[in-house]
């Protein structure tokens, strides 16, 4: 089983449980530290976001951490010595870099793919790609052996989803707002909606994020879907406490980690 399958298919009590999905920006605070407390604290997936001048897809929170970032001096050979780092000392735990064309393609996607290969990455999510041009990227990443993650909407309709879809892999991840990050929460009544349609559809599992901040918001999620991304209320917490994030992280994830692992106990 990939790293991916594995985490995605955890029983708790006999029950499928779904995966906690932790998502930070790579230089913005004191990374390895971060990553280390997420895993401590239960998280089963990893997003690494790749710092970058215009995060077109983000709200204020993350944009304001790539800004933190960059302005550290964080480049892309930095993300890669992260990522190559925390796969020596977490090597069960999936890791996917998360970000934008501009720092991806900006080698060659070929470049790129073995960059990822060679530091233990499992999955990429390229925001502004979309599966219509998969060509700019997919091909060198399927040929690496890293899983093209891609992105379904409240907007993707029936005729759009089977592109999104094919050549997709690891897991689909579904943006439940038609907006940034960070700022709004969709009824839950249309995520169940939506988790339902799209299963209907695929076998990959299906994730979703954007506006989740409480072990509740949380909970209710997993009882419908595979699992459960959290990124900005990560990032609040780096700009609130700096360097010394890491108990405040592992606090955090620890609580969604027992909500959204035991959420379907009680369903």
């Amino acid at each position: 089983m990939t790293r991916f399958e594995t985490a995605f298919a955890r029983k708790i009590n006999g029950r499928s449980a779904p995966a906690l999905v932790c998502f930070i920006t790579a230089g913005d605070g004191d990374t390895a530290a971060n990553l280390d407390a997420l895993v401590a604290g239960g998280a089963d997936v990893i997003e690494l976001g790749m710092p970058f001048t215009d995060p077109m897809a983000d709200g204020p929170a993350i944009q304001e951490a790539n800004i933190r970032s960059l302005d550290k001096g964080t480049r892309t050979a930095d993300v890669f010595r992260m990522a190559s780092e925390f796969r020596a000392r977490h090597p069960q735990v999936p890791l996917v870099l998360m970000g934008y064309a501009n720092t991806m393609i900006a080698r060659g996607p070929d470049w790129f793919a073995a960059e990822c290969a060679r530091a233990g990455v499992d999955g990429v999510i390229c925001v502004d790609i979309p599966a219509e041009e998969d060509a700019e990227i997919g091909p060198a990443l399927r040929s690496a052996g890293i899983a093209p993650i891609r992105l379904a909407t409240p907007t993707t309709d029936a005729a759009r989803l089977p592109s999104v879809l094919e050549g997709s892999a690891g897991f689909l991840y579904y943006v439940s707002v038609a907006g940034i990050t960070g700022m709004q929460q969709a009824a839950q009544s249309s995520i169940e909606d939506a988790v339902t349609r799209i299963k209907a559809s695929t076998s990959l599992p299906v994730a979703v994020g954007f506006g989740v901040r409480t072990p509740e918001q949380a909970a209710a999620i997993a009882k419908v879907a595979d699992g459960v991304v959290v990124g900005s209320a990560f990032i609040d917490l780096v700009k609130q406490h700096g360097d010394n994030a890491p108990a405040a992280l592992r606090e955090l994830t620890a609580a969604l980690s027992d909500a959204v692992h035991t959420a379907r106990e009680t369903a």
